[in-house]
């Protein structure tokens, strides 16, 4: 047997885990094994930020079920995709971070961008982790895998230096790994599967909150069937959107305060009392609301409400449990209810209030006017992303999700920047589906270069930037010699024209007669496409009695 290199030797390990794609931005000492990693098979993407690359490998984990990679130098390129690493950490997605590192014999010497990598990366994930040994790499990766799949996914590091990268070793000494597989999947206690039936049984206002770890699970086939079953009204978290389709008639989103402040019983599938939820206190929730709770952690149960009854599993698999009990009772919530009715009523109401506002043709344009023509031109399959304060708000109500995993947005981190970089992803592991991302313009400059990555690799990520000149709200144009105000960006931006000079689509729409048109241009187009849409600076939400996520 001969030898082999320590980037040769990642990539293979990597590919041999599942790890199709890899993004990031190569440099010293990680030049070769982003090389390696495209012989072995692995798709590179080279990105513009190293922030960017670890927000595209952690959507493209979530996207394909298995962790992906991010690529940075060492120092600050690791430090520039902590932001990543912790995002995927906070929102449960699994991805692999691999930092460059300088060699081992100059550790503590002040080598060329040294710094405490391993140390720094581990509070943001499940498992970091310095590889010493070029024989014991496949073990790291596998362990690095392993930890980021498996229980509550989440991120991974591995700390790669300079002279493990670059030394050779003899292919016999190598400790070959096994390939991490699909984890198994665990099943809750039957008793406590009865008795959460028994419990929805017993509510006079129940409500089943389907958040995005259904999406995870793949168990939108067990969750359909559970709801179809049972009758209960449900809503879903922002990114539990299209586990069931938005329009189902049972979806009660139009209603979203009302139904969480009302329900006396909640069901919360694969979702997680934070501050998304309001953290299930008062007064967005009832003071003696009580719980059945779904999660695959056993940490999460019991977060903030206690739980009456605990259903500790995979999503898919306790769903299945429940739908086979089902068999062996009657029971499904009834037709017509003083609920459903008050539930009913709100939605009309709450759909009353913004109509005038999506039928309003001022220019500039509101963002419900705005949505009327995005809503209408969105394929059925597309994945979509949203970013940005009122842009991603407002949208998750006006753009229906109608398949699981089809809508990515920023999360539970609530993290701006990341958009570009999840359009990336999703265009790369789904080249058969439309990519839209919709984004004010505070929320595209975070990222706003990796335009230049979709035209590089002919990525057909379709853009519309609702652009308000601000963060949050703007003030429109400014007066000569006026101090520019924290919050305020440039008004009228053309971003469009940024594109257009890479090579790709850039078009700007003020009047909301030309909307339609932009985005039919811009979807034709073949390549990366950006529609940069006018907005009023001042244009915002409906009221809110709370002011946050509500409907």
């Amino acid at each position: 047997m001969g030898k082999i290199d320590g980037a040769t030797l990642m990539a293979r390990s990597l590919k041999q885990q599942g790890v199709d794609t890899m993004f990031g931005i190569v440099g010293f000492p990680v030049i070769g094994v982003a090389a390696a990693a495209q012989q072995a098979g692995i798709t590179y993407i080279g990105m513009r930020n190293e922030q960017s690359a670890s927000y595209a490998a952690q959507a493209a984990g979530y996207l394909t079920g298995r962790p992906q990679a991010c690529l940075t130098v060492s120092g600050p390129g690791v430090i520039h995709a902590l932001a990543g690493l912790a995002n995927a950490q906070q929102n449960c997605w699994p991805m692999l971070l691999i930092g460059g590192a300088s060699p081992v014999y100059q550790n503590g010497m002040g080598g060329f961008q040294e710094e405490r990598q391993v140390q720094l990366a581990a509070p943001y994930c499940k498992y970091a982790h310095a590889i010493e040994h070029r024989a014991r790499i496949p073990y790291y990766v596998e362990q690095a895998v392993r930890h980021a799949k498996f229980g509550r996914p989440g991120a991974a590091y591995l700390d790669f230096p300079d002279d493990i990268i670059r030394g050779e070793v003899d292919e016999e000494k190598i400790r070959p790994a096994a390939t991490v597989g699909e984890p198994p999947r665990s099943l809750a206690d039957p008793d406590a599967v009865e008795a959460a039936l028994s419990a929805l049984e017993s509510a006079e206002r129940p409500l089943v909150i389907v958040g995005k770890g259904m999406g995870w699970s793949r168990a939108e086939d067990e969750v359909r069937a559970f709801i179809e079953r049972t009758q209960l009204p449900f809503l879903a978290s922002p990114m539990g959107k299209g586990v069931l389709p938005d329009d189902n008639p049972l979806s009660v989103g139009a209603a979203r305060s009302t139904a969480l402040r009302e329900a006396d019983l909640v069901f919360l599938m694969g979702a997680r009392l934070n501050w998304i939820l309001h953290f299930g206190l008062p007064p967005r929730f009832k003071p003696d609301v009580r719980l059945v709770q779904l999660d695959v952690s056993a940490e999460e149960i019991g977060a903030n409400v206690p739980a009456e009854v605990a259903l500790l599993g995979d999503g898919k698999a306790v769903v299945g449990q429940l739908n086979s009990a089902l068999a062996q009772r009657q029971w499904f919530y009834p037709a017509e209810t003083p609920w459903r009715s008050l539930l009913r009523e709100k939605a009309q109401a709450n759909l009353d209030a913004v109509q005038p506002m999506i039928e309003d043709d001022s220019n500039p344009m509101n963002y419900y006017r705005a949505y009327r023509d995005i809503e209408a031109w969105l394929p059925e399959d597309a994945i979509v992303i949203g970013e940005g304060a009122n842009t991603m708000d407002i949208g998750r109500t006006q753009m229906a999700n109608r398949q699981p995993r089809h809508r990515l947005d920023a999360g539970t981190y609530g993290t701006m920047g990341v958009g570009l970089g999840f359009a990336v992803a999703a265009a790369v592991t789904n080249p058969d589906k439309p990519v839209v991302s919709v984004q004010g313009d505070s929320a595209f400059g975070f990222s706003g270069m990796e335009i230049e990555t979709m035209v590089r690799y002919k990525l057909p990520v379709k853009m519309v930037v609702l652009n308000n000149g601000g963060i949050g709200g703007g003030v429109g144009p400014l007066k000569e010699g006026r101090k520019v105000p924290p919050p305020i960006l440039t008004y009228g931006a053309r971003y469009e024209g940024m594109l257009a000079a890479l090579g790709g689509k850039g078009l700007y729409v003020e009047d909301p007669a030309d909307l339609r048109s932009a985005l039919d241009e811009a979807m034709a187009f073949d390549g990366p496409a950006l529609v940069n849409v006018l907005i009023h600076p001042q244009a915002g939400r409906k009221p809110q009695q709370f002011g946050w996520l509500t409907t």
